[in-house]
């Protein structure tokens, strides 16, 4: 069967209009995703936060994602807290430090918020106000940590952030000596952007990073001691629980590009294959 010029044409046409949703679908579904307030902001909820701070990573208080936590204390005091973070999200620290009144200081002081996981380790911030000078007059001082990306798994050796516990600690480095025990009003809180598949890895860790998972989790299966209590964690989890490292929308990009790559290879078939036999040409010649 000889093709006509216009039914060639048609189906150029096709082609081209679906290999041009199919690259818009792909370019705008990534920022769409990244930029819609629903994927990136953390749930709140109504709930008033904690209203004390621990003193130490043992007795650090517990917050929730995107939850807020205040606490008063002394100046000098190392004040921690604790929060869940899973792969594929970015974690963001916020303290604001209400000072006592000027009169009553004798200088300025130094003040530093620090993240570590649940390996204790100390993490990197990308970028954001670790640590900050209040002067002698200041009424507040604002701190600020932008993590990196939790990745699903890592290298050994790497010091990358993983799923599980995340603490915060806050304290003064540097501060007049007749300034200790002055008392101060904190706050703390945690938010939670999500980044999709963008920056998952291969691989996934068997549990998270919590304190004392190991413990549970061999209770529940009977492998522990007969007393081992159920697995409650004081440090919670997210809302939708952990992720379970094996589905990303990785696999959307995956199907999308084969779809994309099947139809430019139909395309440029059909650009390459010619007309067909002249119809002034007999058949078999």
């Amino acid at each position: 069967m000889t093709t006509t010029p216009r039914r060639t044409r048609g189906i150029r046409l096709a082609l081209t209009g679906a290999l041009l949703a199919g690259l818009t679908l792909l370019t705008t579904a990534g920022p769409a995703l990244a930029d819609d307030p629903s994927a990136s902001a953390s749930p709140t909820g109504d709930e008033a936060g904690p209203t004390e701070a621990g003193t130490t990573f043992r007795t650090a208080t517990a917050l929730k994602q995107g939850q807020s936590g205040t606490a008063q204390a002394s100046a000098g005091d190392y004040l921690y807290w604790v929060f869940p973070a899973d792969a594929g999200q970015r974690p963001t620290v916020e303290a604001t430090v209400k000072l006592p009144e000027s009169a009553a200081r004798r200088g300025t002081s130094t003040w530093q918020v620090d993240v570590y996981d649940g390996l204790r380790r100390r993490q990197a911030c990308m970028y954001g106000h670790q640590t900050r000078k209040a002067a002698a007059d200041a009424a507040t001082v604002e701190l600020s940590c932008v993590l990196r990306p939790v990745r699903a798994w890592s290298e050994p050796w790497a010091n990358d952030p993983l799923p599980g516990s995340y603490y915060i600690r806050l304290t003064v480095v540097d501060l007049p000596a007749a300034d200790l025990g002055l008392p101060v009003d904190v706050e703390v809180k945690t938010s939670i952007k999500e980044l999709g598949g963008g920056h998952d890895g291969g691989g996934s860790l068997a549990e998270p990073l919590v304190p004392g998972v190991s413990v549970a989790s061999a209770g529940e299966t009977g492998n522990g001691p007969a007393s081992a209590s159920p697995r409650t964690l004081a440090t919670g989890e997210p809302e939708d629980g952990w992720a379970s490292g094996w589905w990303t929308d990785r696999w959307l990009w995956t199907v999308g590009g084969g779809v994309l790559a099947a139809l430019a290879a139909v395309f440029g078939y059909s650009l390459t294959r010619g007309r067909g036999r002249p119809a002034h040409v007999p058949p078999g010649v």
